[in-house]
């Protein structure tokens, strides 16, 4: 198989389905895809294999997604948030293709908020040309979209476990540590949920992407949650 894309998911019965949905109308069809649910009370479970998903026992973001990989049988592994939409039918095969043309190990994609907010578009526009601007020195990447071949993946020893916050950029840059070819892929942009800045305030969480920067830049990975952090969704979302 090409592809495995592999979700970590808690609570997600309002959102994960609108994602799955995606998948389902997508032209390439050489895929599968893993949800590692981390102990969901809702009907999480039951929508994802009603999808034809596979469900594995996941737990926080980093752990789940290395249980989803665990099973993957994909030459590449996508990893995205539950959250998240593709903007295309055609997204998986244009950046399969672009990932191999690119010859990358590592890759992400550029994000578009779903939100006509000017903060919001103003954050997202400021976070694409930072990681554009890093490409190639220090990469970054969001849990929302990260491509990885899983010999890499594998090599580096997955996500590291006792990182609980900024896990994914640790990850994306420790590939590039070991000398594997980092990539931002131009064909597409990623829909990203606002929820979070709804739920935790716009300007508090700008300073906690600040805080976290500088800190993996000063002082390396956290290794004790620096903030409160709730996984996953809330049936009454509306997002």
């Amino acid at each position: 198989m090409k592809l495995s894309v592999i979700i970590p998911t808690k609570n997600e019965e309002v959102l994960l389905p609108r994602l799955l949905a995606c998948l389902e109308k997508q032209s390439f069809r050489d895929f599968e895809v893993i949800v590692a649910d981390a102990q969901s009370t809702d009907r999480t479970r039951e929508i994802a294999e009603s999808f034809g998903a596979k469900v594995v026992e996941g737990a926080m973001p980093g752990p789940g997604r290395n249980r989803g990989a665990e099973t993957a049988s994909g030459d590449i592994l996508l990893f995205m948030d539950a959250d998240v939409l593709l903007p295309s039918d055609h997204y998986l095969r244009d950046t399969v293709q672009e990932f191999d043309a690119m010859k990358a190990d590592v890759a992400t994609c550029k994000l578009k908020p779903m939100s006509d907010k000017y903060f919001d578009m103003f954050f997202h526009h400021f976070y694409n040309g930072y990681s554009l601007l890093t490409e190639s020195v220090r990469p970054h990447a969001p849990g929302s979209c990260i491509f990885s071949r899983r010999s890499v993946h594998q090599g580096i020893g997955g996500f590291d476990e006792e990182v609980v916050f900024a896990e994914d950029m640790e990850y994306v840059q420790r590939a590039h540590r070991k000398g594997h070819r980092f990539r931002m892929l131009r064909s597409h942009l990623v829909l990203v949920s606002v929820r979070r800045l709804e739920k935790d305030g716009r300007f508090n969480i700008a300073a906690k992407y600040l805080y976290g920067e500088l800190h993996m830049i000063t002082k390396g990975p956290f290794r004790r949650m620096p903030y409160e952090y709730e996984m996953g969704g809330d049936v009454s979302e509306n997002v």
